[in-house]
């Protein structure tokens, strides 16, 4: 090896060392992905903006994370639609005290949602795991907590996607929004719970808990927050889906796709 690959070698090798170094250890790698796509209200948005301010807030969600080996995570929040429209509303942060929650979830309330166009959870995925390694911490676990009130219709299917980052051991949960009152352009999914069930969420820990009407989406975020930080799986008659329609060959994860073509065509 000649000297100057030599050298070359010897700072790439001095900088990965750096840059392992500088990162920090936490308990779990917390990503709250939140849906903002056009079916959903601007009083939907924010009623989801300040119910996660208001859970993080609860003295619930800081006993769990002092209840882990290291007593911090890292947490961010980001909202998605389309493909390509995931905006960071705030950026990954250090948690390591009650008001480290506090001004966390203050950041939340700064600048009003606004709704952004189509459903893409695959693109959510897709873009999940470079927010991640990007984030300078390295967790016990790694976990994205997707909200959305509807089925994936737009870039690749959802299915793929989940499975890749299970595979590369992600965990991923769901909080589908059954609340069928929105401005959607598209029928709503009755069985939404089971979509995600069956199509979004994975891993070992991973659950989803139905939102059947505004009322409930506090509670529901509140108890999801706690069983991921908490690193446990949720009574099965909390989340158990309300329709069972599985067939014997499995559930459709492309109904998304076919409800778009079919109201709307290929694009618009």
């Amino acid at each position: 090896m000649s000297t100057v690959k030599s050298f070359a070698f010897a700072l790439a090798l001095t900088a990965a060392h750096t840059a392992a170094a500088a990162e920090t250890p936490v308990d779990v790698e917390l990503m709250l992905a939140v849906d903002v796509s056009y079916s959903m209200s601007l009083p939907e948005l924010e009623i989801q903006r300040r119910g996660y301010a208001t859970a993080l807030r609860d003295p619930e969600i800081w006993s769990a994370i002092a209840g882990g080996y290291y007593k911090r995570i890292a947490l961010t929040y980001v909202e998605w639609s389309g493909a390509a429209q995931q905006r960071v509303i705030t950026p990954w942060t250090l948690i390591r005290s009650p008001a480290d929650l506090d001004r966390f979830a203050a950041s939340l309330t700064i600048n009003p949602a606004t709704a952004l166009r189509r459903t893409s959870i695959s693109g959510l995925l897709d873009y999940a795991p470079g927010s991640f390694e990007r984030n300078a911490f390295v967790g016990d676990r790694r976990v994205i907590d997707v909200s959305g009130d509807g089925p994936n219709n737009m870039g690749r299917p959802v299915a793929p996607a989940r499975d890749a980052l299970v595979a590369a051991g992600y965990e991923i949960n769901g909080l589908p929004l059954m609340t069928r009152d929105g401005r959607g352009m598209l029928p709503d999914l009755i069985d939404l719970n089971l979509y995600y069930e069956e199509c979004v969420i994975g891993g070992p820990l991973s659950f989803a808990i139905p939102v059947h009407s505004w009322e409930e989406f506090l509670p529901a975020v509140r108890m999801k927050l706690i069983m991921e930080l908490a690193g446990v799986h949720p009574n099965p008659e909390l989340v158990q889906a309300t329709v069972s329609g599985a067939n014997a060959d499995g559930y459709d994860c492309l109904i998304g796709e076919k409800i778009w073509r079919q109201y709307i065509g290929d694009d618009f």
